[in-house]
C-alpha cells in the first residue's frame, strides 16, 4: 500500500512539472506551425514573387569583428569568405582581436587584408572583452565608424551572399540582426550533429517565427549585427559574463529593442566534435544562463508586467528548462530510492522515471526529425547519418541535465575550443564535396 501511494504521488507530481514544462514553452510550440505554415505559404507564392523584382537596396558600410586566441588553422577561411562576398569591397572592412596568441592568427590575417590589433590582458579574459577592446581601438583609428558591425568566431565561414542579404533587412530599418546558423561538420559525430541540429532549430522555429510575429529574435554567438546607432549606445561591449551573447540579447530586449532574424544570411560554424568539449561549453552555457538571470530577472518580469511578450519570451527560453528539468530528474530520483527502501519491487520505484524520459525522448525526437526534414537540403552530410544523429539528438539534449546540475557546484571560467575543421567556402558551396551516401 506504502509504495502504491508512493508511486502515485510520484506521477502526479511529475505530471504537474510536465504541464508546468508545457506552459512555460507554449509559445515555442505554437512557433513551429507558425513556421510551417510561412514555408508554405512562400512556396506558393514563390512564382509570383519572382516576377516582381526588388527594388534597389543602398549599400551600408559594414566592420567585421573577430576575436581570434589561436586560430591559425581556420582564420584565414574566414576572411577569405569574407573578401568573396557578393557585395562592394570598398563597404567591407576586417578587424581581428589577436587575443593572447602565440601562433601565426595575426600573421594570416594581415596577409588577407584584415586590421589586426594584439591584445595581451591576463586579468579580463573572454570574448566579451576582447570585443569591448576591437571596439574600442576602432573608435580611436576609424572615427567616422560603420553602418554596422558584424561578431564572427574565427571558425566561422559565410556564404557569398551573406552581407547582402543581412544588408536588405538592415536597410528595412532593423538594428541587431541575427541568421541562419547552419554547420561545417555536421555529420563529424553524434555530438556536433546534437549542436547543429540545436542552432537550426532555433534558426528555423524560434527566430523564423518570432521575425514574422514582429517580436523579438535571440542573438546567439556569433553571425550577428548591431548598427551605428547600437555601437554608440553600448560606448564598447559592456557585456562580460560567461555567456556574453545572451547577456547582449537580454540587455538590449529590456530595453526596448527588438532584434531581426535574416533567414537567407547563412554562415557555416563548428561545432564540438568530442563530446568533453561540448560538455565543457555547454557547462558554460548553462553557468552564463544563471548569471544572466541573476542579473537580468527582475528586469524582464518588469518588462513582463508592463505587456513586453518578448521579455516573457526571453524569460522562459532562458530558465524553465534549467529549473524545471532538474527538479524533474531530482525529485525522480529521491523518490525512486524512497520507493525502493519502502517497498520490495524496485522496477516500479522506476516507472514514473521511465514514462518521463520516454515522453521527453518521443517530444525532442518529434521536433529534431522537422527540422531535419524541413532543412534537408541544407544540412550538410551523407544522408544516413542525417537520420541517424535525429535518433541520437533527444539523448544530446538530455545530457544538459547533469551539466546543468553539475554547473551549480562547479567552478566554470571561459575556456578556449581548438578549432581544426578546414572547410572553406568554396567546399560549402560545392555539393559534390558532401557525400550523399555511406562510404
Amino acid at each position: 500500500m506504502k509504495i502504491q501511494l508512493t508511486v502515485e504521488f510520484l506521477r502526479y507530481v511529475n505530471y504537474f512539472l510536465t504541464m508546468l514544462f508545457a506552459l512555460s514553452y507554449a509559445c515555442q510550440f505554437v512557433y513551429i506551425p507558425i513556421s510551417l505554415f510561412e514555408t508554405f505559404k512562400n512556396w506558393v507564392t514563390k512564382k509570383k514573387r519572382a516576377k516582381t523584382p526588388e527594388g534597389p537596396v543602398p549599400f551600408k558600410s559594414y566592420a567585421f569583428l573577430i576575436c581570434a586566441r589561436n586560430e591559425e588553422l581556420v582564420i584565414g577561411n574566414l576572411i577569405d569568405s569574407i573578401n568573396h562576398q557578393n557585395y562592394p569591397y570598398k563597404k567591407i572592412k576586417v578587424f581581428v582581436c589577436a587575443d593572447h596568441c602565440d601562433d601565426k592568427t595575426a600573421e594570416i590575417s594581415k596577409t588577407r587584408g584584415a586590421v589586426v590589433y594584439e591584445r595581451y590582458d591576463d586579468k579580463k579574459i573572454g570574448k566579451g572583452y576582447a570585443l569591448d577592446f576591437l571596439l574600442k581601438k576602432i573608435r580611436e583609428d576609424y572615427p567616422a565608424g560603420f553602418d554596422g558591425y558584424f561578431v564572427f568566431d574565427a571558425d566561422n565561414v559565410i556564404d557569398s551572399e551573406y552581407v547582402s542579404e543581412m544588408n536588405k533587412i538592415h536597410c528595412k530599418g532593423h538594428d541587431i540582426i541575427t541568421c541562419y546558423r547552419n554547420s561545417k561538420n555536421y555529420g563529424d559525430s553524434w555530438t556536433s550533429a546534437g549542436n547543429a541540429l540545436w542552432f537550426l532549430r532555433e534558426a528555423q522555429y524560434l527566430n523564423r517565427p518570432r521575425y514574422f510575429l514582429h517580436t523579438s529574435c535571440g542573438v546567439s554567438g556569433t553571425g550577428f549585427m548591431f548598427s551605428r546607432r547600437i555601437a554608440e549606445k553600448m560606448n564598447g561591449y559592456p557585456f562580460h559574463l560567461l555567456t556574453e551573447d545572451i547577456e547582449f540579447t537580454i540587455d538590449n530586449i529590456v530595453n526596448g529593442e527588438k532584434i531581426a532574424y535574416a533567414e537567407k544570411a547563412i554562415i557555416y560554424d563548428e561545432q564540438p566534435i568530442k563530446f568533453v568539449q561540448s560538455w565543457r561549453q555547454r557547462m558554460r552555457w548553462s553557468r552564463g544562463g544563471i548569471q544572466v538571470f541573476v542579473r537580468y530577472g527582475p528586469k524582464l518580469v518588469k518588462g513582463i508586467f508592463h505587456g513586453s511578450f518578448s521579455c516573457y519570451d526571453m524569460t522562459m527560453s532562458v530558465m524553465p528548462a534549467f529549473f524545471l528539468s532538474t527538479a524533474m530528474v531530482l525529485l525522480n530520483i529521491l523518490m525512486s530510492i524512497v520507493t525502493a527502501v519502502v517497498g520490495d519491487n524496485i522496477l516500479l520505484a522506476f516507472e514514473s522515471l521511465g514514462e518521463t524520459i520516454v515522453y521527453g525522448y518521443t517530444s525532442l525526437f518529434v521536433i529534431g526529425l522537422i527540422t531535419v526534414i524541413t532543412e534537408w537540403k541544407n544540412i550538410r552530410s551523407p544522408n544516413y547519418k542525417k537520420l541517424l544523429y535525429t535518433f541520437t539528438f533527444p539523448i544530446f539534449v538530455f545530457t544538459y541535465l547533469p551539466i546543468a546540475v553539475s554547473s551549480l557546484f562547479v567552478s566554470v571560467k571561459w575556456k578556449p575550443i581548438v578549432h581544426t575543421v578546414t572547410t572553406t567556402a568554396e567546399d560549402l558551396a560545392n555539393d559534390e564535396h558532401f557525400d550523399t551516401k555511406p562510404s
